[in-house]
């Protein structure tokens, strides 16, 4: 697997379409903290992790509104192998004018668009979810 920040994304993306409840990903440290950022944004219900060593993997519970529909509506890939995308502090993107939230790698760790622009560090944009 070339990407497994897209696959992940791909899989949430996917689940959230056929409206599963869970969804399974496996394990990695930066997965970990972008399902966290997920979670902490309310944007997902839950995240558990199952399993140890090579076998671990990340169970995110999706949230969906008392209509049904998907709390998260886009979830889209910036920062691509082929095609790093980096941004300073002061450049940070705006998603969906600030409704949304970009996913940002620093060299403080993996953050929001908006925690970043207060600790005043850019980074690689990994992804962008609304």
């Amino acid at each position: 697997m070339t990407d497994p920040i897209a696959d992940m994304l791909t899989r949430i993306r996917n689940a959230l379409t056929v409206r599963k409840e869970t969804v399974e990903i496996p394990a990695s440290n930066m997965k970990r903290e972008i399902a966290r950022i997920l979670l902490e944004e309310g944007y997902v219900k839950d995240v558990k992790e199952t399993g140890e060593g090579y076998k671990a993997n990340i169970v995110i519970t999706l949230k969906y509104t008392a209509d049904g529909q998907s709390v998260i509506s886009g979830l889209t890939r910036v920062s691509k192998p082929g095609l790093r995308s980096y941004t300073g502090a002061q450049k940070m993107p705006k998603v969906l004018g600030g409704y949304g939230i970009a996913i940002v790698s620093t060299n403080k760790g993996i953050m929001t668009d908006k925690q970043a622009k207060a600790a005043n560090v850019g980074g690689e944009v990994l992804c962008s979810v609304y």
